[in-house]
């Protein structure tokens, strides 16, 4: 989110009250046997189907999402990718941070206004869940578009990486010792909107807005489109000044809107060259970049013609630098700032050995209270850092000004996310370019905005952003593996706001099957909040991801004749991750 100015326009983009509607979905989240790439393996799915449904509304709607989760042997929850949340931030979905998990069985209640229009996307955010694939688009449409009237028709195109393995034992590998180089997961394919053969029809006459979604767990990724410029005007959810694109790079949660047109000289049918970046540097030749994982989709304008064409390769890629695209509003930079926040990254071992990424010096830590929850019921003293545990906690005043730095001490590329807002970028620097030195001079006078932004290798990027929005919003690197291994901080904002902020029945019923308290510091120590007697300092060394583990002596039961306690359920908890495992209790 943006400051007033910037807020005033997005309202109006919301038309009369009069065309705001209330949108009600009731979801069934269930494992799926499916096989995009051919090798079949469980998926999570939505209603026992995979893909996972686009989601379409309009600016100004409520949303409302009656999630069920139908599992069995894990818990989970939805995080609206780039949704502000405006006074929901409850709505926001990070478990552990602003909800706890949803048990199998139960159910949660996510309600909130889409208070901008654009292209968003929804995903778990449950313990390195959502690379078994519960993720899809949010479309949020806009009936003050700009740029109506000069697109026809409009294409989705969400691309991500995928594995053949499920997630748990992925993260169990990397969470190892033995794992010396802090390597991530490697995927075993790439599909493009979930499946490997994408067509679209491609109309000689007509222009197209296409919207394009990146949705993998590590992966960046490429995107060239043959004999036909990009006419971008939309980065994340910021209406852009038109420019010309000929090559794209979107890093993971990235979004991109942008037209192509079938003009009189087109025939034929014409390629859209996709490529995963797993490089750690995809500019340095001197580290022999690879890309293994291509696919191609097709704009189709003759069914009868071959899909082949002389020009579908790339040698070199050469993406538009995005920091370089100008806002449509012409917003220009935040002109002063009164916190300085400055967050430097690099990979570390815990006290046991174990393969962490260290936020300065730290990982992040999950606590026994959500730290939404600790912010409402520790009075004045959620002002105070020490009550949240090893979060990486950040506190800042409602109306401060926050430029934020973030220092790559690494030698890979890694986007950045965060909850709750859209940043300016005043300054990202190339790689190898080293720490931010100190010094707010050359920065770009009108910035593009964005909700996640990749920091080079070995550099660094400055973004600024007012806190204006009240609750607990996680910045975190958006591959999901480094999430796993820590690589996060958490903005307390306008904690005085929060206090005595109340929470869902449902939601607090989710903590208390769950066995999870709800007030109190990190610990859950309401009557001295300051005492950090029971906070979680080190990561556990066993990873069992989002495997449902009921609590001792827990025999609730949830539904008729489905005890969250029986023995059905408690094998499935201890069932390791594999086709028998998945689809029903038996």
């Amino acid at each position: 989110m943006m400051w007033p100015l910037f807020l005033s326009l997005a309202l109006l983009c919301f038309g009369t009250v009069a065309r705001a509607a209330i949108l009600t979905i009731n979801w069934n989240v269930t494992w799926v046997w499916a096989s995009p790439d051919g090798f079949g393996r469980p998926v999570i799915g939505i209603n026992n189907q995979w893909p996972c449904p686009k989601l379409e509304a309009n600016v100004g709607d409520t949303l409302i999402v009656n999630l069920h989760n139908g599992l069995g042997n894990q818990t989970t929850g939805i995080h609206w990718h780039g949704i502000n949340q405006l006074q929901t931030p409850e709505m926001d979905g990070p478990s552990g941070v602003v909800q706890c998990p949803t048990p199998p069985g139960s159910s949660v209640q996510y309600k909130f206004l889409l208070d901008e229009p654009g292209t968003f996307w929804y995903h778990s955010h449950e313990k390195g869940q959502y690379p078994d694939g519960l993720r899809g688009p949010l479309i949020v449409e806009d009936p003050n578009d700009p740029y109506k009237g000069r697109y026809d028709e409009e294409i989705v195109l969400t691309v991500s990486d995928w594995y053949h393995s499920q997630s748990i034992p992925l993260v169990q590998n990397m969470l190892s010792p033995a794992n010396t180089r802090f390597a991530p997961p490697f995927p075993d394919t790439i599909l493009l909107n979930d499946k490997k053969d994408v067509k679209f029809n491609f109309v000689k006459g007509k222009t197209y807005r296409v919207r394009l979604i990146n949705m993998s767990a590590f992966a960046s990724a490429f995107l060239w489109i043959d004999s036909h410029p990009l006419t971008m005007i939309m980065s994340d959810a910021t209406y852009l000044q038109t420019e010309t694109a000929y090559q794209l790079h979107a890093s993971s949660a990235q979004r991109y809107d942008f037209l192509i047109s079938a003009i009189d000289r087109d025939s034929g049918n014409y390629p859209i060259l996709v490529a995963l970046d797993i490089n750690r540097d995809f500019r340095n030749q001197t580290l022999a970049p690879a890309f293994p994982h291509n696919q191609t989709a097709w704009l189709m304008m003759d069914e009868n013609a071959p899909l082949t064409r002389p020009t579908n390769t790339i040698d070199v890629w050469r993406p538009a630098d995005d920091t370089h695209f100008k806002p449509l509003d012409n917003l220009a930079m935040i002109p002063a700032y009164d916190h300085l926040v400055k967050l430097d990254f690099r990979f570390c071992l815990d006290a046991n050995g174990y393969p962490r990424a260290c936020i300065n010096g730290k990982p992040f830590i999950g606590q026994k209270v959500p730290s939404l929850y600790t912010a409402a019921t520790v009075g004045e003293n959620n002002t105070n850092p020490v009550v949240y545990g090893q979060i990486n906690p950040v506190v800042v005043k409602k109306g401060d000004i926050v430029q934020l730095v973030i220092n790559n001490q690494e030698a890979a590329g890694h986007p950045f996310h965060l909850h709750g807002h859209r940043f300016q970028i005043l300054d990202r620097a190339r790689p190898y370019a080293g720490d931010w030195p100190g010094r707010d001079v050359n920065y770009n006078p009108v910035p593009n905005r964005r909700d996640t932004v990749t920091v080079w290798s070995w550099s660094h990027a400055v973004l600024r952003f007012k806190a204006d929005n009240p609750g607990v919003w996680l910045f975190h690197c958006h591959i999901e593996w480094h999430v796993e291994m820590g690589l996060t901080a958490s903005f307390i904002e306008g904690p005085e706001q929060l206090r005595g902020k109340q929470f869902p029945a449902d939601h607090l019923e989710n903590c208390r099957i769950g066995g999870v308290p709800t007030r109190g510091n990190a610990a859950g120590n309401e009557l001295d909040p300051l005492d950090t007697t029971g906070m979680l300092t080190i990561s556990p060394t066993g990873y069992t991801g989002a495997t449902w583990i009921p609590p001792p002596a827990n025999t609730v039961t949830t539904t008729p004749g489905n005890s969250t306690s029986s023995p059905t359920r408690r094998r499935a908890a201890s069932r390791v991750q594999g086709r028998d495992a998945v689809f029903e209790d038996s």
